[in-house]
C-alpha cells in the first residue's frame, strides 16, 4: 500500500484460488442463501455450520455477493467443536458484511457486538449465541439502516406552470422568461395534460415568424410520464433511454408535478460522489442532523419543533427548518446550547393538495399547544409568525411559518408577485447560498441537509455568494445583506458576487427609481431594517466602511459617499451618544443614519427619509437642521456672558444640538459640549416651593424670578440661597 497499490484494483483483477473446502462451501452457500427486497435494494444472507474454523471466508463473501449481483450481504459462519452437552456453549459465529448501499454502515452496526471494519465491509465473532436468530437479528437491525429510496415526489417541483394548447407561442415564450423554466407542460380545459413544449420549440418557431400561432402545432404528444413512487433509479432510466429532460409526475390523469434532467442529476451527484472542497477533497456529507440539533437546542425549542413536524406530518406535509438557523447551527464550533431567536419554518405539502394557508393553519395549531405566543399573519401570501415574549421557558423567540413559494420581480427594486411552489423553488428564490440551506424535520429521511447551490462549501470556505446574476438589480438590500453577512460572520464577498454589486450600483438603477417614484413600500421598509442591523450592530464601523466601498450608499441616492469628514463625523457623533445617552432612548442607529442624510441639501435629504419611512421626529430633525444650525450659529457668536449660551441652547433637544455640533466649528461644538455635560445641569438655589415659603402666591412671575435666579446663578452673581432670597426681593420691590 506504501508503494501506491490500489486495493479496488487489486480485487477487480485478482482471482484468488479457491481451496476444495471453500468450492464446496460456496455451492453450499448459493444453494442456502436467502434473499430480499428492501426499498429497492437486494439483501441477502446466508449461514454455513461447520465443525471446525474455516480459513478465507472473506473471500467467499466476496465471491458470493458479486455472483448473486445483491447490494448487500450478511455471511455468517458458526462452528461447534461439539464437545459439550449444552447448545451453543462452545460454539462461536463469524458474521462477515458486505454492503453497497449508500447511507449503511455495517463498522457501526458491528461495533454493538465487538466487531470493526468499515461502512462497507466489517465483521465480528461472537460465542454462546445461538446462530440463526442472531444472524437474523443483525439482518433486521441492517434493515433499519437502510434509507427511504428517493421517489418522483421527492424530486419533483410542484405546482407545474401549464399553458392551454391556445396559448400563442409569444405568450409562451414570456411564461418561460417569466419563472427561468426550460419547458412548459400544456393541459387541456380539464387540466389533464396533452404536451410539453421546450425552449428549444419555442424558439425555432420564433425564428421561423410563427409567434402567434398557438403552442399546439409545436409541442410535444408522445409523453413519457411517471407516477409519485415511481423510484430515482427509473427515472434515471427513463431519462437516459429516451432522451427526455422532464418527465411530468401524473396520478389519475392529475398532473401534480414534474421532474427535470436538472433535479435528478443534482441528486444523483449529491448521493453518489458527495461534495468536495475547494482543492477537490471529499467532504463527508451531513445525512442527519437532527441529533446534532436536538443537542444544541434548549429542550423547549426541540419539543416545539418536534410538535410541530409531528402536527405537519399528520397532514401529509413536509417541514423544513430553513436560512439563518441551519447555518449558524453549522457554523457554531461549540457544543453549547445554540441560542436562537428566530426560527424560519417553511411548510411544503402542495404534492399533498395543501393550500397557500397551511403555514397558518400550522401556525394556529401550534399556538393552541403553546398559548403563550402571539400570532400574526402578514402578507398577501399568508406567511405566519408566532411570537414569545419572555417566556418562561421559550424565552424571547420568534418563529416565521410559511408555506414554499417562489416569486417574480416585475421590474427592479419591486414587490415581488409570490406564487406556490417546493421548497426547491423557495430555497432558489433566497439571496445567498449559506442562506440557502434546510433541514428536513419530517420522516422520510429526517434531518437531512438540503444543499442545491453549495452552501455548505461556502460555509467552509467562508465566502458570501449570490445564487442569481440579477439578484442585486431585483432587490438593493441584498447589498447590504451581503456585507452585514460577511462582517458579521467574518466571511468574505466572493469576487464574482462583489462584480454582481458592482454591476448593479453602476447601472444607476436605483437612482433612476428613486427619482421616477417606483421604489415599492415594501422594498423601503427592508432597506430600512438592513440599516437599522448594520448601523446598531457592534460592528457598525466596518458593515459602513463595507457599505462605502461598494458605493452601496449610492442606492439611498447618487451624491452619498463616505468622505473623511463624513466617517469623522459619525464616529465623533457616536462617542458623544455613548457618552450623553448611555441607555440608548435615543436610538443611536438612527442619529448616525440621520448624519449620512444630513450631507445631502435639505430637498433631497429630505426624500430619502421619507423614502426610508424615517419616524416623524428624525423626519423633522433633518427638515429643520439647516434652520437650527444657521440660528445657532449666529446666536452663539453674539453671546458674552454665560447665561446667554444657556439660554440659546435651552430651547433645543439634544440630539438637534448633537447633529448641529458635529457639523459645526470646533468652538461651537466645544461650547454645546460644555453645556450638555455641565450648564444644563446647574440650577437656581431656589424653586417654587421656596418662593411660596417666602410669601409669593404663584403666578406668571415665578418663571421670571426663577430665569433671572438662574442667569445670575450662571453669571456669579449669586452663590447661596441667602443672596437668592435677598435678589428675590429686590425683583418683588421692583
Amino acid at each position: 500500500m506504501e508503494m501506491g497499490a490500489n486495493v479496488k484494483t487489486v480485487a477487480e483483477y485478482c482471482d484468488p484460488g479457491f481451496s476444495p473446502q471453500l468450492q464446496e462451501l460456496l455451492t453450499e452457500a448459493l444453494d442456502k442463501l436467502q434473499k430480499t427486497s428492501i426499498r429497492g435494494y437486494t439483501v441477502a444472507s446466508v449461514l454455513l455450520i461447520t465443525e471446525t474454523f474455516i480459513q478465507g471466508l472473506s473471500n467467499l463473501a466476496e465471491r458470493l455477493i458479486e455472483l448473486t449481483e445483491s447490494d448487500a450481504l450478511l455471511f455468517g459462519h458458526y462452528y461447534d467443536k461439539r464437545r459439550s452437552d449444552k447448545p451453543y456453549a462452545q460454539g462461536r459465529l463469524t458474521v462477515i458484511g458486505r454492503t453497497k448501499i449508500e447511507g449503511t454502515n455495517l463498522s457501526q452496526l458491528f461495533e454493538v457486538y465487538g466487531g470493526g471494519g468499515h461502512a462497507q465491509a466489517a465483521s465480528l465473532m461472537l460465542r454462546n449465541v445461538e446462530p440463526q436468530a442472531q444472524l437474523e437479528q443483525l439482518l433486521q437491525e441492517f434493515i433499519v439502516q437502510i434509507p427511504h429510496p428517493l421517489t418522483a415526489r421527492d424530486l419533483m417541483s410542484s405546482p407545474v406552470r401549464t399553458i392551454r394548447p391556445e396559448t400563442t407561442i409569444e405568450q409562451a415564450q414570456r411564461v418561460l422568461f417569466r419563472y427561468g423554466h426550460s419547458g412548459l407542460s400544456v393541459v387541456d380545459e380539464n387540466d389533464v395534460l396533452v404536451g410539453i413544449i421546450s425552449r428549444r420549440d419555442l424558439d425555432l418557431a420564433l425564428h421561423h415568424g410563427f409567434s402567434h400561432a398557438p403552442v399546439k402545432g409545436y409541442m410535444t404528444r408522445r409523453l413519457k410520464t411517471i407516477t409519485p413512487d415511481t423510484l430515482l433509479p427509473e427515472i434515471e432510466s427513463i431519462m437516459v433511454t429516451y432522451d427526455v429532460g422532464r418527465l411530468p409526475v401524473v396520478k389519475e390523469d392529475k398532473l401534480l408535478g414534474i421532474v427535470t434532467r436538472t433535479d435528478l442529476l443534482r441528486q444523483i451527484h449529491q448521493d453518489r460522489e458527495g461534495k468536495r472542497d475547494e482543492n477537490g477533497h471529499k467532504i463527508d456529507a451531513i445525512s442527519c442532523l437532527l441529533p446534532s440539533i436536538r443537542n444544541r437546542l434548549s429542550p423547549p425549542i426541540w419539543k416545539l419543533l418536534q410538535f410541530a413536524a409531528q402536527e405537519a406530518e399528520k397532514r401529509g406535509w413536509h417541514l423544513y427548518i430553513v436560512g439563518g438557523a441551519v447555518r449558524d447551527l453549522l457554523l457554531s464550533e461549540t457544543e453549547d446550547i445554540l441560542l436562537l431567536q428566530d426560527i424560519d419554518l417553511v411548510v411544503d405539502g402542495f404534492h399533498r393538495s395543501a393550500d397557500v394557508g397551511a403555514g397558518v393553519e400550522l401556525a394556529s395549531t401550534l399556538q393552541e399547544t403553546f398559548p403563550n405566543a402571539r400570532l400574526s399573519v402578514h402578507g398577501e401570501f399568508q406567511t405566519a409568525a408566532l411570537l414569545w415574549h419572555k417566556d418562561p421557558q421559550l424565552g424571547s423567540l420568534w418563529v416565521d411559518i410559511a408555506t414554499s413559494r417562489t416569486e417574480f420581480y416585475p421590474y427592479p427594486a419591486a414587490n415581488p408577485e409570490v406564487e406556490a411552489s417546493s421548497i426547491r423553488q423557495d430555497l432558489y428564490r433566497r439571496d445567498f447560498t449559506i442562506n440557502a440551506l434546510a433541514v428536513r424535520l419530517t420522516p422520510p429521511r429526517e434531518g437531512e441537509l438540503l444543499d442545491f447551490f453549495g452552501g455548505m462549501l461556502d460555509l467552509r470556505s467562508r465566502k458570501i455568494r449570490v445564487l442569481h446574476a440579477n439578484s442585486f438589480i431585483e432587490d438593493p438590500t441584498r447589498i447590504y445583506r451581503a456585507v452585514r453577512f460577511a462582517v458579521r460572520l467574518k466571511f468574505e464577498i466572493e469576487p464574482q458576487t462583489e462584480v454582481y454589486i458592482n454591476y448593479a450600483i453602476e447601472s444607476g438603477i436605483y437612482e433612476k427609481l428613486r427619482i421616477e417614484n417606483h421604489i415599492a413600500p415594501a422594498l423601503t421598509t427592508r432597506l430600512k431594517s438592513e440599516l437599522k442591523y448594520i448601523l446598531q450592530a457592534n460592528y457598525w464601523k466596518p458593515a459602513l466602511k463595507l457599505l462605502a466601498d461598494l458605493d452601496a450608499l449610492h442606492c439611498l441616492h447618487s451624491k452619498l459617499v463616505l468622505d473623511d469628514i463624513l466617517w469623522w463625523q459619525i464616529r465623533y457623533v457616536s462617542r458623544w451618544l455613548n457618552y450623553l445617552d448611555p441607555d440608548n432612548k435615543l436610538e443611536h442607529w438612527l442619529i448616525r443614519l440621520e448624519v449620512i442624510i444630513s450631507q445631502l441639501d435639505i430637498t433631497e435629504g429630505s426624500k430619502v427619509a421619507l423614502n426610508l419611512q424615517l419616524p416623524k421626529d428624525s423626519f423633522e430633525r433633518l427638515k429643520l437642521l439647516p434652520k437650527i444650525e444657521l440660528e445657532v450659529n449666529q446666536k452663539l457668536g453674539q453671546c458674552d456672558k454665560l447665561s446667554q449660551i444657556v439660554q440659546v441652547l435651552r430651547p433645543y433637544k439634544l440630539p438637534n444640538l448633537i447633529l448641529v455640533a458635529v457639523r459645526s466649528s470646533s468652538e461651537i461644538r466645544r461650547t454645546i459640549w460644555q453645556y450638555l455635560t455641565k450648564w444644563s445641569n446647574i440650577n437656581a438655589p431656589l424653586n417654587g416651593n421656596d418662593l411660596k415659603s417666602m410669601g409669593y402666591q404663584p403666578g406668571p412671575q415665578y418663571k421670571i424670578i426663577l430665569d433671572q435666579l438662574l442667569s445670575a446663578t450662571l453669571d456669579g452673581k449669586i452663590n447661596n440661597k441667602k443672596e437668592a432670597e435677598k435678589l428675590v426681593k429686590k425683583m418683588m420691590n421692583n
